[in-house]
């Protein structure tokens, strides 16, 4: 496949997994970009069919959380909510999961964090629906 059809499935991919929310530079702008998205997006998160996006989600979120990454934490909690994904219930049993894996010191930071991602994004579709 052409570079130019990788990155555009890449920047397809991208917005899918991440609702719209995350934008990255133009192509050619940023070398790191557009590798990440040529790769990344356009070559490993594509493979829905052995692996879905919401397993894939889930496997981040526990390895974010165990490096201790709270703002990745969040895009990456936000677009799995919006994605419908995950609801308010599963967010917060993550944390209840990973708090034996990862520690308590670890994941207890990470609990406002998940009601305010519950908030916007019940905020923003009650916004939608009005």
């Amino acid at each position: 496949m052409a570079d130019k059809d990788r990155w555009e499935r890449g920047q397809e991919m991208l917005k899918e997994v991440y609702a719209g929310d995350v934008v990255t530079a133009p192509r050619g702008a940023m070398a790191f970009s557009d590798i990440m998205l040529e790769q990344l997006f356009a070559e490993v998160w594509t493979r829905t069919d052995i692996l879905p996006v919401r397993d894939r989600r889930l496997l981040m979120l526990g390895a974010i959380i165990a490096l201790g990454e709270g703002m990745t934490f969040r895009i990456q909690l936000k677009a799995a909510m919006k994605n419908g994904e995950l609801d308010a219930e599963q967010a917060r049993e993550i944390l209840i999961h990973m708090a034996q894996y990862a520690g308590y010191p670890r994941v207890a930071g990470l609990v406002g964090e998940v009601e305010s991602v519950i908030a916007e994004v019940e905020k923003e579709r009650a916004a939608a629906e009005s």
